[in-house]
């Protein structure tokens, strides 16, 4: 496909003698395309050229020779040139790569031997997979999708918390508890009232917070009763947390979470305690990152000689390093970790870790899930589970269908379609770093700005076709029917797919997608209220079914990027 992009910094690069690609840096999309396509701002230039924007501008319309066939024409205003992409060429470079990739247009090979590894979801053993959860199993697998898209070799790895004080803390609350509770049924319900009791306990006796220390260090060391009680309750929040994964169709490459690395922690400290980073605080033995501006020193080892979160960040580190051989990697959790990973990203730089990896690591923080009561909190129990939350959601949605066309067929898997893809496009249609009020009214609206009405979209555009015999092939398409404004705003917008893909990485940002995805809807849809479809004129109608055909494909290629199934009928 024409990258008019390109072809735009060719004509100015070869006017003003200025490289490509410094001048594609500068281009920019105006706000309002009545002010063109490209806009090139020449005060940009004014340093390099000694000149005014405006002079400049005016010489550059002046010599640049436009090639007509790519743009139709070109106007300055101010000290900007802008450019308006040639109609004719724009559709027909757009309808003939929809033709040739179908449903796998947008896809590219940016990526092509590059790995990346991106650690999300990563719930915390014997603990409720509540909606807090929801937000980095959501936002971690559109990104895998489109970083995988897009030619990328993606390695997905759920870092799950089964490792950790909370351990020692539950083995104690089984200790003095465990035979009140039935952990054949409703397990992590169970496992989390006893968590909430020794939580409680330990606020009020040192003692028991002491003993809840000590048994994590006992699970460290291999003693065969902490390690069998750990080794139960993962096995039964794992069989929980699968329930979840089955409803959002989430899949990973790696499980290893924080207990994997407890062999491979002695050699980070080894390395720290070589180089001479390794000190001793109070007992406990930190890393003093002072010199790179972190106030807050990284605590390696406690004072009881156990391993911290921080420890075994680091050894997976390491690991992904000396295995995966990462191009990127991407850490998807809250903002509340934002200094966690500023220190454990500093400290990797003292493992002797090739820079190339220390380089790439990314923390893609993203604001909390609260509610209107305010934060969560496991410890005291006033969570929202997410398996209660997405049953919910298809539940309702199927109450709506129920309503509104009782006589659909497979009622059932459609409303966990529609259920489901309107909880994950809620979490991924905002900015992923703002915080979101869980409020069930706004989370399950099926009007507006929504999952539910994307699907709706897709399946007009599915109705339409139907009505058809055949599909018309690109050659078949009279392109002067499809330059009015509506048709050209949206052909645009299909022209502007791979370009928005590519952004969402460059950002690691999935609302781009899903706030084109809404544009690109609501731009059918007002076509669609003002043009009929299957009108008789032959070329017209042509025309507009394959519009249609086109949005069709887009949602519903965009949508299965962010995690969401398309129904056919609703």
């Amino acid at each position: 496909m024409i990258n008019f992009k390109k072809e735009v910094a060719k004509m100015i690069s070869e006017c003003t003698k200025i490289s490509e690609e410094e001048i594609a840096e500068y281009i920019e999309i105006p706000p309002d395309d009545k002010m063109g396509d490209y806009a090139f701002p020449c005060f940009k230039l004014a340093k390099t050229l000694k000149k005014a924007p405006v002079i400049i501008a005016s010489e550059i319309k002046e010599n640049i020779k436009i090639n007509e066939e790519i743009i139709e024409k070109m106007e300055t205003i101010g000290g900007y040139l802008n450019f308006y992409i040639n109609k004719t060429t724009l559709i027909k470079n757009v309808l003939e790569e929809i033709e040739s990739k179908n449903s796998k247009y947008g896809k590219s090979n940016i990526g092509k031997e590059k790995n990346i590894v991106i650690d999300y979801s990563a719930p915390n053993i014997a603990k409720p997979f509540h909606i807090g959860h929801l937000r980095s199993t959501v936002i971690g697998g559109a990104l895998y999708n489109i970083y995988k898209y897009l030619g990328y070799n993606v390695i997905g790895i759920n870092h799950l918390g089964d490792y950790g004080t909370q351990f020692g803390k539950m083995i104690q609350g089984y200790k003095l508890w465990g035979k009140e509770y039935d952990l054949n049924e409703n397990p992590i319900e169970k496992l989390t009232e006893i968590y909430v009791r020794i939580n409680n306990l330990c606020k009020e006796d040192e003692n028991v917070l002491n003993e809840c220390r000590n048994n994590f260090k006992k699970l460290e060391e291999g003693d065969k009763y902490c390690t069998e009680l750990w080794e139960k309750f993962k096995n039964l929040s794992l069989k929980e947390f699968q329930k979840v994964y089955d409803l959002l169709g989430s899949s990973f490459d790696s499980w290893n979470g924080e207990a994997f690395y407890t062999d491979k922690m002695p050699e980070v400290i080894e390395i720290l305690k070589q180089s001479r980073k390794l000190e001793e605080s109070e007992g406990a033995k930190i890393v003093n990152l002072e010199k790179a501006g972190i106030n807050t020193p990284i605590i390696i080892e406690k004072t009881n000689g156990s391993s911290t979160y921080a420890t075994r960040d680091l050894a997976a580190i390491m690991y992904r390093a000396r295995t995966y051989n990462f191009d990127k990697a991407l850490y998807v959790t809250s903002y509340e970790q934002n200094l966690h990973f500023k220190q454990v990203f500093e400290t990797a730089k003292l493992l002797g870790i090739d820079e190339k990896y220390t380089k790439s690591l990314e923390h893609v923080a993203f604001g909390m899930v609260l509610l209107k009561t305010g934060k969560m909190s496991t410890r005291e129990g006033n969570v929202i589970k997410l398996e209660e939350l997405l049953n919910e959601a298809i539940s309702r949605a199927k109450a709506i269908i129920e309503e509104k066309n009782p006589n659909l067929e497979n009622k059932e898997e459609i409303a966990k379609k529609i259920g489901i893809g309107a909880v994950i496009f809620n979490d991924l249609s905002n900015s992923r770093i703002k915080d979101e009020i869980f409020d069930w009214d706004t989370i399950l609206n099926f009007q507006g700005e929504t999952g539910p009405y994307i699907q709706y979209m897709y399946v007009r555009t599915k109705s339409i076709l139907e009505n058809i015999e055949k599909l018309p092939t690109s050659k078949e398409i009279n392109v002067e029917k499809l330059q009015d404004n509506d048709a050209i705003k949206i052909i645009k917008l299909v022209y502007k797919f791979e370009n928005i893909l590519e952004n969402v990485i460059s950002k690691n940002e999935p609302s781009i997608l899903s706030r084109y995805l809404i544009n690109i809807a609501q731009a059918y849809s007002s076509y669609y209220n003002l043009n009929k479809i299957l009108v008789e004129d032959i070329e017209k109608k042509n025309a507009r079914i394959y519009l249609t055909y086109m949005v069709g494909n887009i949602l519903k290629i965009g949508a299965n990027l962010l995690g969401i199934e398309m129904p056919e009928k609703m």
